[in-house]
């Protein structure tokens, strides 16, 4: 028996050995940690059990996933997308639970266990959807979305699936209107109590946190807001996760939001692969081996996959009046969930399900988790096959790619860093008629401006395989607008060590390291502060009416002189550097406009009129894109509407277009 110490160690050293062959081959991640749970777990190696604890760490992982999920989907978001949740998702549920119910009355099973089998069955994993979809960009596509608002639904439902499990188990069946209701109310309390906690104290606690300026207070408030909000909603009877995205759908609608999802990752990513290494562990590989059992665990995974695929379609048609897209919903939700094997866990463990039919059952729901990659990173295809079509011959995505190639071979400026600075650099460049192409690691702004038109990468601006593809062989110029030195470091270092004469832009805070920036081979460096404080010794001097010629001399002695009169000054012990991450600085942010939302039919002024302060940069509507809308453009449900502005005014402008 290996020792907690060493079953951990074991679990790192497989976890990152899967994960990088994982990463070289180009596969999930949650693929490589599913398979470290299948081999090392209890029906296989051994050297690590399927404990209370390890699933205690994979729920939390899962609830620090919808939290992230939830500062994507704000209160206003999620009250126009109400139809699609409660009525989608409840079709779903009630659809996918009478049809499995069915046929396991069919087998002899009493009604009420049949009932609860079927609901286990039309449960979903909330974390491999949810994961696999956001690393693939599909989150907020109309499939994307759809299977979000039925993944919701189930959350919900869980609560009287379980309750209902629970009593069966217990031999206290049927139900009584008490035993019913009384966990239904403590969850809608438990949604009340979260929602409020959210509304009224979480942004002034955040406030006040973060004018601390302690980033470790803020990393430990982050974790006490995403554990508090997950134990109201288990104490309540829910699941983790549902409380934890309520908490994240409060904070959304702070300009504090992205900060925190900086700070969330890392837990986030560490927890999450965790609980695909215990849907692994759950994987029995004894019965695959007998013949008998084989064949009763792929005819059950074959009939769940296909059922649960059409229904969820049927379901989803009267939503969107397209066959691919209702066929590419149902293949996503076509898997089984955590939820699912935790319910016929209950009901097998009970003996209220006869072992042949109640065992191959839960290895078909875990299988299909497992093979999930398998099916949602085809889903496209399959549904083009299913439904012998041929889709468009190339998509906007794949146009916008073919168009930031053709960029990459010609003369362009490289904008390594897409924030405020270089975004401004970017249409200052475009107003006089040069290519860019900018890299940038920040998802939500990368798809804001791809949705604009910008050429914009997904890459680290120091990895050199990302600089070649951005075209730093044809480039004539690059620009560095990161603030830390230390980043602008690394960046220069790679761009050097494959073009050594390509002049190299660098920005920074001030001059503290740039000595060190030069001898790195930087062709010019500015410090925000020293320039900041030129343009206003220009505007100074001209006051008092000094010549433009002298002016003009004055300040290129002092740049030549690598800002030496400037370097003289008393400094407050409390002065800090503004950087990005300030609640003050301007971003670029896309909304997407769902059916049901506020603004549909309204025109851009009726949406300025409820007091929206940010500037409509353009309209995507059928992946045409319409820069500088006109007052008078009547939005439409699907249209995306990018906007600029401070963070505030984002959320506020994000809020009317969706709820008013």
């Amino acid at each position: 028996m290996f020792s907690p110490l060493s079953q951990c160690l074991i679990l790192l050293a497989g976890s990152v050995f899967l994960v990088t062959i994982a990463r070289r081959l180009r596969l999930p991640t949650s693929a490589a940690y599913l398979l470290v749970g299948l081999s090392l777990g209890p029906h296989a190696l051994g050297i690590v059990p399927d404990s209370g604890a390890t699933r205690l760490l994979a729920e939390l992982g899962v609830a620090f996933l919808l939290f992230t999920l939830g500062l994507e989907f704000s209160l206003p978001r999620m009250i126009a997308m109400r139809g699609e949740v409660f009525v989608l998702g409840g079709a779903q549920v009630a659809l996918t639970t009478t049809v499995f119910a069915l046929i396991g009355r069919l087998l002899g099973l009493p009604w009420l266990v049949a009932a609860v089998l079927g609901g286990a069955v039309s449960m979903s994993s909330t974390a491999i959807l949810l994961q696999q979809l956001t690393e693939r960009s599909e989150l907020n596509r109309t499939h994307g979305r759809l299977a979000f608002s039925m993944l919701l639904f189930q959350d919900l439902a869980f609560v009287p699936f379980l309750a209902l499990a629970a009593l069966l188990a217990a031999g206290t069946a049927p139900l009584s209107l008490g035993a019913s209701v009384i966990p239904v109310l403590g969850g809608v309390l438990s949604i009340i109590a979260v929602l409020a906690a959210g509304r009224w104290l979480l942004r002034p606690l955040f406030h006040v946190i973060a004018h601390s300026r302690l980033r470790e207070l803020f990393t430990l408030t982050v974790l006490l807001v995403v554990l508090s909000s997950a134990w109201v909603s288990h104490t309540a009877g829910l699941s983790f996760a549902l409380g934890a995205f309520l908490a994240g759908m409060m904070l959304a609608e702070t300009e504090y939001r992205h900060q925190i999802e900086t700070v969330i990752r890392p837990f986030r990513d560490i927890l999450l692969g965790l609980f695909f290494i215990s849907v692994g562990m759950l994987l029995d590989l004894h019965l695959l081996f007998r013949p008998a059992q084989l064949l009763a665990v792929l005819s059950m995974l074959v009939m769940m996959v296909m059922l649960k695929a059409l229904l969820a379609a049927m379901v989803t048609y009267p939503f969107v009046h397209s066959r691919f897209k209702a066929l590419r919903t149902g293949i996503v939700m076509s898997i089984g969930g955590e939820f699912g094997v935790a319910l016929g866990t209950i009901l097998l463990q009970a003996g209220l399900v006869p072992e042949q039919i109640g065992s191959p059952l839960l290895v078909a729901m875990v299988v299909s988790m497992v093979v999930s990659p398998l099916i949602l990173n085809n889903n496209k295809r399959v549904a083009r096959f299913l439904l012998r079509e041929h889709g468009p011959m190339r998509t906007a995505s794949e146009r916008e790619d073919d168009a930031t190639r053709g960029i990459a071979l010609r003369d362009h400026v490289i904008l390594c860093g897409f924030g405020r600075v270089g975004q401004n650099v970017a249409r200052v460049l475009e107003s006089h008629g040069f290519e860019y192409i900018a890299l940038d690691l920040d998802p939500a702004r990368i798809r804001a401006a791809r949705q604009l038109g910008d050429p914009v990468l997904f890459g680290d601006s120091a990895d050199e395989e990302m600089l070649g593809k951005a075209g730093l062989a044809a480039a004539s110029a690059v620009v560095i607008s990161f603030s830390d030195p230390a980043t602008a470091l690394g960046i220069l270092r790679s761009i050097r060590a494959l073009r050594p004469e390509v002049p190299v832009l660098v920005r920074t805070s001030d001059d503290a390291r740039l000595k060190e920036l030069q001898d790195a081979g930087a062709t010019d460096v500015v410090p925000e502060t020293f320039e900041a404080s030129l343009m206003l010794v220009s505007h100074v001097l001209m006051l008092l009416h000094v010549p433009v010629s002298r002016v003009v001399r004055t300040l290129g002695e002092i740049r030549n002189n690598r800002y030496t009169v400037l370097h003289t000054i008393v400094r407050s012990s409390a002065s800090r550097p503004v950087d990005e991450t300030s609640e003050h600085r301007e971003e670029i942010k896309s909304v997407v406009v769902p059916p049901g939302a506020w603004s549909v039919g309204r025109t851009l002024q009726e949406v300025r009129n409820r007091g929206v302060a940010v500037t409509f940069t353009g309209v995507r509507r059928l992946g045409i894109l319409g820069r500088e809308p006109a007052p008078d453009t009547v939005l439409r449900d699907g249209d995306i509407v990018v906007i600029y502005g401070q963070p505030e005014e984002l959320e506020r402008a994000e809020a009317v277009l969706l709820a008013g």
